[in-house]
């Protein structure tokens, strides 16, 4: 956990921030469980809550763009009651929630297999991204049905479609996150040290920061930690 000490000027912060930040939010069922609360509870409190909190605060700090892991393309395999709320939650929060990052002038982008969805969701998606279109804040980027892998594949698959050549870039041009830049950190909470798919093509020089602290439990003051330690890191880039 960072315990660091963090006394930090919002006008310094933000012309130091990071451009694009990325969060697995991982923990939820293992802070519900501690509490003897259900499991499903913890997703409510993380994905509503604490992501709520943390998204306005890093549009304060200054991160342009904010991309978090919300649902992986694994997540579908478990068990249909859980699944069956988190879709429900997503439908509440893309009716009311969100409606507070757009209060805030925060942009709303989905990436994954939204086709995967039922319509109804699929069309919220739409209608969260056509509402957000003109907000010139923060992006806020949620990965639902998302896996990294699945992202290169899909690209590849459109580019041999049309019979274009696959490159680096041409790839990066297809691919689900194309309009999103790389993240300068990613950040996972629950103490699990991997990144189990999240961004593997746009991670290549990302600084990874590994919490122990459950996502509910995350807080501004923890984020500006990480902030602050990225500052120091000297970061090179392959040169």
């Amino acid at each position: 956990m960072y315990a660091i000490q963090v006394d930090i000027d919002m006008n310094e912060s933000a012309q130091n921030a990071p451009a694009c930040v990325g969060i697995i939010l991982d923990g939820n069922r293992r802070w519900a469980k501690k509490r003897g609360l259900s499991q499903l509870i913890g997703h409510r409190e993380g994905l509503l809550n604490t992501y709520k909190m943390i998204a306005k605060h890093a549009q304060k700090r200054g991160v342009r763009h904010l991309v978090v892991y919300m649902f992986s393309t694994e997540n579908w395999n478990r068990s249909e009651e859980e699944v069956a709320y988190l879709m429900d939650l997503f439908r509440e929060s893309a009716k009311e929630h969100i409606k507070e990052l757009l209060a805030e002038n925060i942009r709303v982008r989905f990436i994954g297999q939204r086709e995967r969805f039922a319509p109804d969701l699929q069309k919220l998606m739409d209608t969260v991204e056509a509402d957000s279109a003109e907000k010139t804040g923060m992006t806020a980027w949620i990965a639902l049905s998302y896996g990294g892998r699945a992202e290169i594949i899909a690209a590849a698959q459109v580019l041999a479609k049309q019979s274009l050549p696959i490159t680096e870039e041409s790839l990066r041009k297809h691919m689900w996150s194309a309009d999103m830049p790389d993240p300068d950190i990613i950040v996972r909470t629950s103490g699990e040290k991997r990144l189990s798919g999240f961004l593997l093509w746009q991670s290549t020089y990302s600084e990874l920061f590994f919490t122990d602290t459950l996502w509910p439990d995350f807080t501004k003051e923890e984020f500006d930690a990480i902030l602050a330690e990225f500052a120091l890191r000297e970061r090179r880039n392959g040169k």
